[in-house]
């Protein structure tokens, strides 16, 4: 043998084993990303929320479609007083948001708008409703609706914002009251955001004297989720161009007493043209009876 058959010779047994390590490892590899790629996707995928309330009476029940999106610092409970009102002709569907009530309280979540939105649209989609739905949101609830309608029309038919906090940057209020009262709301929220003790020991006292049990909590349960949707959805909010972009009519229904309503806001949202809007004398940001009658009117009054 000579001198170039030995080297073959030896070349190529270890070119071959090489080759075949080679190849093993990058199978190995190549199924290892294609598994870290699953695992990310799978921990980035948006949670499923807990439906608190679902009066469906089984595969037949074709009544209309009403589902409730509570505020922040909430749960489902928010609805209690309107629920009753339409069991009787609608599947009424309330659903605790992410962070609140008995839903997930993910580790990394940022809640934003659109993480908020993406894990009602997992929990809608879950439901395998067949038709379009009237979707009610309050408070924070009404701005992830409007997101919500917003990006899937073909499934809103309807959209009731109940008592919505829209705001917009103080300098975009042309109005100088109006542009005032805006800073003073944003100066609000980041006081309560930086101080905790003072923040939850008011909302202990709210809770206290609340008219519906539970309505309100703020816990080191769900600080955090407190916390970040009030900077990263409430205060970031982009609902003016949310609300151009739904093409539902649009329902909004407040109380004249609710804090939590910033007349510059409602002013410019009350001008597009889909929009109506209806005044609840007396009544503030909770869904009591009298205000609870004025929602489940317009919802009627939609069909």
């Amino acid at each position: 043998m000579d001198a170039k058959e030995r080297g073959l010779a030896i070349v190529g047994p270890l070119t071959l084993s090489s080759l075949t390590a080679l190849g093993e490892t990058f199978s190995l590899t190549m199924r290892e990303t294609r598994g870290m790629g699953f695992l990310d996707r799978l921990l980035r995928r948006p949670p499923r929320l807990h439906v608190a309330h679902d009066s469906v009476t089984g595969a037949g029940d074709n009544r209309p479609v009403v589902v409730l999106v509570h505020g922040i610092a909430s749960s489902s409970v928010a609805f209690d007083n309107l629920v009753p009102l339409l069991e009787p002709d609608y599947r009424c569907i309330a659903i605790d948001l992410l962070g609140f009530g008995q839903s997930p309280i993910p580790e990394h979540a940022r809640y934003t708008l659109d993480e908020h939105t993406a894990a009602l649209r997992r929990t809608i989609r879950s439901l395998r409703l067949r038709r379009p739905f009237t979707l009610v949101g309050h408070s924070l609830g009404s701005l992830i609706s409007a997101r919500y309608a917003a990006r899937r029309p073909a499934e809103v038919d309807h959209l009731v914002m109940v008592g919505p906090p829209v705001y917009l940057p103080p300098a975009a209020m042309g109005d100088p009251a109006d542009r005032a009262s805006m800073g003073l709301y944003f100066a609000a929220y980041q006081f309560l955001r930086t101080n905790r003790e003072f923040t939850t020991r008011a909302a202990d006292v709210l809770a206290s004297i609340a008219p519906i049990e539970d309505v309100l909590e703020v816990s080191p349960r769900n600080w955090t989720p407190f916390v970040l949707s009030l900077e990263n959805a409430i205060e970031s909010q982009t609902s003016l161009a949310d609300l151009a972009d739904v093409t539902a009519p649009i329902d909004i229904v407040h109380g004249t007493l609710d804090p939590f309503i910033a007349p510059g806001g409602l002013k410019i949202v009350s001008q597009l043209r889909k929009v109506t809007m209806t005044r609840v004398s007396g009544m503030d940001h909770l869904i009591r009876p009298k205000l609870a009658r004025e929602v489940e009117r317009v919802i009627r009054e939609h069909g």
